[in-house]
């Protein structure tokens, strides 16, 4: 029986492996430039003056990027400015590439060829942000958040019982949250714990978000 496509839902950012698909959602990809950029990274011990002119395009669409957020643009502006001062770095960027293959400059076989041949093939959804308003350049604050449930998954392979398991993923979520919030995960624990009835009965007053102005409050002159 062949799936029905749901609507087109929002941008999709990953990186270009096949697996990364949205499944049954229509959405616009995107690819993470960050992905793209480290391919090159990685390679400017080995081929400095080659990769030179592609980490220098990436650092000033990534400084324009910076502009945006720092200036507080709305995606309409944003993409405007994307599409006045990031467009000709990545036109030119492109042209790079393409010339290089072309002319054997770089050869296609080599780690380098393989970077510039992920960018070439990839170039629309490494480009989408020039296009599309609110298309993101990266997907690395989804992968930072990412790696701590990547890390824990690792590390669950250690617990001894489902009650140990169930333990971890509790504390797990109230540290993340707290340092999504602002807030020292420590210090909060032990604040939890040196109250643990007043946090069993009003657990709404003990957040991560919370629990500072309660301990003020309790803490103030009657």
């Amino acid at each position: 029986m062949q799936r029905k496509r749901l609507a087109k839902g929002g941008v999709h950012v990953c990186d270009a492996s096949a697996n990364n698909t949205a499944g049954v959602f229509e959405t616009l990809l995107a690819n993470c430039n960050a992905h793209c950029r480290r391919q090159f990274v990685e390679l400017a011990e080995s081929f400095p003056e080659e990769v030179r002119f592609v980490l220098e395009a990436f650092r000033e669409v990534y400084k324009i990027d910076a502009e945006a957020r720092a200036a507080q643009l709305n995606a309409k502006e944003r993409l405007k400015l994307h599409q006045e001062k990031s467009a000709p770095w990545m036109k030119g960027l492109k042209s790079w590439v393409k010339r290089h293959l072309k002319d054997g400059r770089i050869e296609e076989n080599s780690a380098l060829g393989s970077a510039a041949a992920y960018l070439q093939e990839h170039w629309g959804p490494l480009s989408l942000f020039l296009r599309v308003e609110g298309a993101p350049l990266d997907n690395s604050l989804c992968e930072r958040a990412l790696k701590r449930m990547i890390l824990y998954r690792k590390n669950s392979m250690f617990y001894r019982t489902l009650n140990g398991a169930r333990v971890g993923d509790i504390f797990t979520s109230l540290i993340h949250t707290a340092e999504l919030n602002g807030v020292q995960a420590f210090e909060y624990l032990v604040a939890v714990l040196q109250h643990a009835k007043a946090s069993g009965l009003h657990p709404e007053h003990w957040m991560p978000w919370t629990y500072q102005q309660t301990l003020a409050r309790m803490q103030a002159p009657a």
